[in-house]
């Protein structure tokens, strides 16, 4: 009976020891991101590029498995709180990422610096969420950062009256100020600043107030997912056929939505930093793959989190697979490579993203009757968050 107790007890040992050692081989990554609820085609965006970048360049790194952990948090920032600490005490995972809104990345910011576990920002864009945690890094954008494009454009464009429409959460209000200030600076006039309730907005009302004013355009910043009802209530509250136009950045016409949207969509311009009809071989060759795996159009969001999986892969592979959380972080700083973007590059001081952005114009493209892309006509390089005070 001693005998035997002692072989059980060996062979528990034995298990134990596996499981540990396969364990510390599995590189985990925790993907947090809406899949449910008003901004789940974010989260389908997001996790659809992911499972691309991983079938493209396998699911191991330095030695590493790669295990990417799913997890739906619906938009809800309580949720994504209780998800980024089930992540980090029970599954030990070695890298947070995703973050569909700015709420859910401000609320793990401070969790992913108590537990040193780098934190890829795939899309929350308010120019100060980086400053939640010394941990994060951003592979998406800002909102101070594309807005200064269509804001130096406009103006210079016949439009001079505008009235702005933003959500009313952290990036709306960054695109609101830039787009302010850059374009009155550049001798336009603001008729009325306008911010719509995040969730389940009804922008009716909202877009009757803009008719009124009688603006050159309106300038709108919505989420992710959110540009077909602006560009459905905009046709039916006849501000189209009253002669204003939309400008705006990209979510307002994202790439996997705008074709659905029909003429109304038809010469829109919005400064991005991506565009599908990117004319660059990396950016078909991505575009023809995500379409075939998802049988969808990939949009910036998509990019963004492919990037994400490029720093965090590049990251294991430069720290020899061995990177505790601090080393993994110096390893994604100061990272430069070709995304089907364009060129773009991790700042090692700020850990924000340096990018190109591009001028777009919605166009129709091929024959009977063509599909809708955003066309870019004008590049801004290297661009930068605007400064702003810390």
């Amino acid at each position: 009976m001693l005998k035997r107790n002692l072989i059980l007890a060996a062979l528990a040992s034995c298990v134990a020891l596996s499981a540990l050692a396969q364990s510390e081989d599995t590189f985990k990554i925790g993907l947090i991101t809406p899949m449910t609820g008003p901004f789940a085609s974010t989260g389908k965006q997001m996790h659809s590029a992911v499972k691309l970048y991983v079938a493209q360049n396998g699911d191991k790194v330095a030695g590493r498995k790669i295990e990417v952990i799913l997890r739906d948090d619906a938009g809800v920032p309580d949720n994504t709180k209780r998800i980024a600490q089930e992540l980090v005490v029970n599954q030990k995972v070695n890298v947070l990422a995703g973050f569909g809104l700015t709420p859910l990345a401000l609320v793990t910011g401070p969790l992913a610096t108590q537990a040193k576990v780098p934190m890829v920002n795939m899309l929350a864009a308010t120019s100060s969420v980086i400053d939640a945690s010394p941990y994060m890094v951003r592979t998406s954008m800002t909102l101070p950062q594309v807005t200064l494009g269509i804001a130096e454009w406009a103006p210079k464009n016949n439009i001079q009256k505008v009235v702005t429409l933003v959500s009313d959460y952290g990036p709306g209000h960054d695109a609101e100020r830039t787009f302010r200030d850059r374009f009155m600076l550049n001798g336009g006039k603001i008729l009325e600043s306008i911010r719509v309730p995040l969730r389940n907005p009804d922008f009716a009302p909202f877009l009757q107030r803009v008719r009124d004013q009688s603006p050159d355009a309106v300038f709108v910043f919505v989420p992710s997912g959110v540009g077909t009802q602006v560009m459905k209530q905009f046709n039916d509250r006849g501000l189209s056929k009253a002669g204003i136009k939309i400008i705006g950045t990209g979510e307002v016409t994202d790439d996997d939505l705008v074709n659905d949207m029909g003429d109304v969509a038809l010469g829109v311009v919005t400064s991005y930093p991506y565009s599908a009809a990117h004319p660059s071989a990396k950016n078909k060759k991505f575009v023809s793959e995500f379409t075939k795996l998802n049988n969808m159009r990939p949009n910036a969001v998509a990019v963004f989190a492919y990037d994400g999986m490029h720093v965090i892969y590049e990251a294991v592979r430069k720290t020899n697979g061995k990177g505790d959380g601090d080393a993994l972080l110096a390893a994604m700083k100061g990272q430069i490579f070709e995304s089907p973007r364009g060129q773009i590059y991790i700042d090692a001081n700020t850990r924000d993203i340096v990018q190109s952005i591009y001028i777009r114009k919605v166009e129709r493209v091929g024959n009977n009757p063509g599909e809708l892309f955003n066309i870019e006509f004008q590049e801004q390089k290297d661009v930068r968050d605007p400064p702003r005070a810390r």
